[in-house]
């Protein structure tokens, strides 16, 4: 636990800082650079396990975000992330049914490498969306990245300290309701907070809150999906990399399937 406090109050002003401090080009380019590692683990844990076969996915991954970049700034973005946005919902579906794909063949791994384009790229196309945006884009998306630490941090603390009652034994048995209500209460505590510095006016606080639980509840799910495969393919960690925390993609999981849904969400509304 001193470990994973410490790695994190370590990152934590570099990621602050390079989302204020970047323009939009270049944060796109470091986005796609963490996005790209955390698919290196992943298409580990779709059941690739030679390097040539997951530095091609990465190429597929690198490939399309270039062109997207190039010929799609920003007019195709928003049809992006919807896609993102769909994916996420289909993916909801998955696990109420947790022992589908789970045998280790060609098809379930292809069909998982699949899934993981439709992880990454969106979500690189929400926080394009949501930096380039010309109303305190960075500042929105800051709030964005915080809402689902807020909701991670606030589901671990209450869920170690009051959980009782399993959210998805099948799935991942550490999480419980009592984790699920927290980190919701975490959101809101946050949101509450941050409303003013978004400059939010009182009338669109309820808008904002609805945008936050959405958020927080697709944060949910991104964590569950990831947590459902790294069980399919007999791993505690989805990697190493960061003393603490496991790999890229576990601290990835909750971002990728929450952005998008923040990104659409605060198009939809208005904010």
């Amino acid at each position: 636990m001193r470990q994973r406090v410490l790695t994190a109050l370590a990152l934590l002003p570099l990621a602050i800082g390079a989302v204020l401090g970047l323009p939009t080009g270049w944060f796109m380019s470091l986005t796609a650079c963490v996005l790209l590692g955390g698919m290196w683990e992943w298409s580990r844990l779709a059941g690739l396990p030679r390097p040539h076969q997951r530095g091609l996915v990465l190429l597929l991954h690198a490939s399309i975000m270039a062109a997207l970049a190039h010929f799609g700034w920003p007019q195709a973005f928003p049809a992006v992330v919807a896609a993102g946005v769909l994916w996420w919902l289909l993916a909801s579906a998955w696990l109420a049914r947790p022992g589908w794909a789970s045998d280790r063949n060609r098809g379930n791994a292809l069909l998982k490498t699949l899934a993981g384009l439709f992880m990454s790229v969106p979500a690189w196309a929400a926080v394009a969306l949501l930096h380039g945006h010309p109303s305190e884009g960075p500042r929105w998306l800051l709030f964005a990245l915080a809402l689902v630490w807020a909701t991670d941090s606030a589901a671990y603390f209450v869920g170690s300290r009051l959980g009782r009652r399993r959210l998805a034994p099948a799935i991942s048995p550490g999480k419980t309701w009592a984790g699920f209500w927290g980190g919701f209460g975490g959101a809101l505590v946050l949101t509450l907070l941050a409303a003013p510095l978004l400059d939010v006016p009182h009338d669109r606080l309820p808008a904002l809150g609805l945008l936050a639980l959405t958020t927080a509840l697709a944060a949910v799910v991104g964590d569950l999906f990831e947590s459902l495969i790294k069980r399919h393919s007999g791993a505690k960690d989805s990697g190493a990399m960061i003393p603490g925390h496991g790999g890229m993609m576990d601290r990835l999981d909750s971002l990728l399937s929450a952005l998008p849904v923040f990104a659409l969400g605060r198009l939809w509304l208005g904010l």
